[in-house]
């Protein structure tokens, strides 16, 4: 993923990685049960400088803060958000929160078709290690599959997440309305704004999510 920086300097790769409790790294699955939490109270984040080239995976994770409620409803936007009125005011995209509950308890896409996207503006740059996603709490609704993009400014050009033969990468997700399925980056994305795209989905595209963040250590 060297050649997919949009021209970022190896001073420029130099990331945040806050210290802080996280989220030890698991596999790819269903829940979070791969994901131990450490035990020690937070302190305050770290610049680490990193080599030019991303590492290959992160030691440790944490949540971004979707479920907990510290990433802010105007953070989180989609397509076609300005047509969002009526019964679908209540199943806007900042209801995307993992775990949420009652009714509109998820991001409802107004439109069925492969140009729906889901995007976050992490406010600054991060480097981001995972994705969770459930469907829809209260009905049959999910996201069977999806891509992500990326970029670390609004004035630059959208970066396919790729696999590595070189194609888009496609993450396989939920087969369930209520499972937690996990997705972990290797390498990780550093990135300010992230967008899920839907590419599959049972019955409607639903989506509650979580991010995970890059840690370089347990403190």
């Amino acid at each position: 993923m060297d050649d997919e920086r949009e021209g970022l300097s190896s001073e420029f790769i130099s990331a945040h990685l806050p210290v802080s409790p996280s989220w030890a790294g698991g596999t790819s699955g269903k829940g979070n049960a791969n994901l131990r939490k450490c035990e020690r109270a937070s302190i305050k984040p770290l610049i680490i400088f990193l080599s030019p080239v991303p590492f290959a995976e992160c030691p440790y994770h944490r949540p971004l803060g979707f479920e907990a409620g510290s990433v802010n409803p105007d953070q989180i936007t989609c397509s076609n958000q300005d047509q969002y009125a009526g019964w679908f005011s209540s199943w806007v995209p900042s209801k995307a929160r993992l775990n949420s509950q009652g009714f509109g308890c998820a991001w409802l896409s107004k439109f069925q078709d492969n140009n729906q996207w889901l995007q976050i503006d992490l406010r600054e740059v991060m480097v981001v290690s995972g994705i969770l996603t459930q469907g829809r709490c209260d009905a049959e609704e999910w996201v069977t599959k999806y891509s992500v993009q990326y970029r670390t400014d609004e004035n630059l050009n959208w970066i396919y997440y790729k696999d590595q033969t070189g194609n888009n990468r496609v993450f396989y997700g939920n087969s369930d309305r209520s499972s937690s399925v996990q997705n972990l980056l290797r390498p990780p994305i550093i990135a300010r704004f992230i967008r899920i795209l839907p590419l599959g989905w049972h019955t409607r595209i639903a989506l509650r999510m979580e991010l995970l963040l890059c840690m370089n250590r347990c403190a």
